[in-house]
């Protein structure tokens, strides 16, 4: 059992929260995790990866070669192209469709989106709807995770255990908030399926 991911996104939009709880979730399970540290700018607005790699046998590379990443989970649509060329001909695209327009010449949204919608396993999520719903406009990022999570080879309890550990010191009401995007990420997927 193994699976690859990369995390893509804009500093500032929660990818290193997205990593920890997946992570943490993942070594709970008593899988092996090599995560390579989030490349890009490190300022908010600019382009950040990551690489997310977990198996029940030993991993011997932090970074997940071109072609064979079984999913990307972007919190950005711009960010969820630039790395297409890792993903495998069988894996799947997790990605928010808010913009974060950062550059005077951001290519219009509707041509990001049907670029993103040609791969066949691919869920578009309206993340910055669902973080309002969820009562917070800062929970996107957890959102995208709970749309990823019927898909990934972890456990959901496991998942949302790591997201109270993350929050938990910023008291009950942002672990409540963020409780909630996932739910709702997660009825998303759960709900479009993606064939799977």
């Amino acid at each position: 059992m193994k699976q690859d991911i990369i995390l893509a996104g804009v500093g500032g939009q929660g990818i290193l929260s997205i990593a920890f709880v997946v992570d943490n979730a993942a070594l709970k399970k008593g899988l092996e995790v090599k995560q390579a540290e989030v490349h890009g700018m490190a300022q908010r607005g600019g382009g950040v990866q990551s690489h997310l790699r977990l198996s029940d046998v030993r991993i011997y590379s932090d970074l997940i070669p071109r072609g064979q990443a079984d999913m990307i989970l972007s919190v950005e649509p711009l960010e969820t192209l630039r790395y297409l060329e890792y993903l495998s001909p069988a894996g799947m695209i997790i990605s928010s469709r808010a913009p974060y327009l950062n550059i005077p010449d951001y290519p219009p949204l509707d041509n990001l989106l049907a670029e993103i919608g040609k791969v066949k396993k691919s869920l578009i999520v309206d993340s910055d709807k669902l973080a309002k719903e969820a009562g917070s406009s800062r929970t996107g990022n957890m959102v995208m995770l709970g749309a990823a999570s019927p898909f990934l080879i972890l456990e959901e309890a496991d998942l949302k255990e790591f997201l109270r550990v993350l929050f938990g010191r910023r008291g009950e009401s942002i672990v409540n908030a963020n409780l909630k995007a996932f739910d709702l990420g997660r009825r998303v997927a759960l709900d479009r399926g993606l064939g799977l």
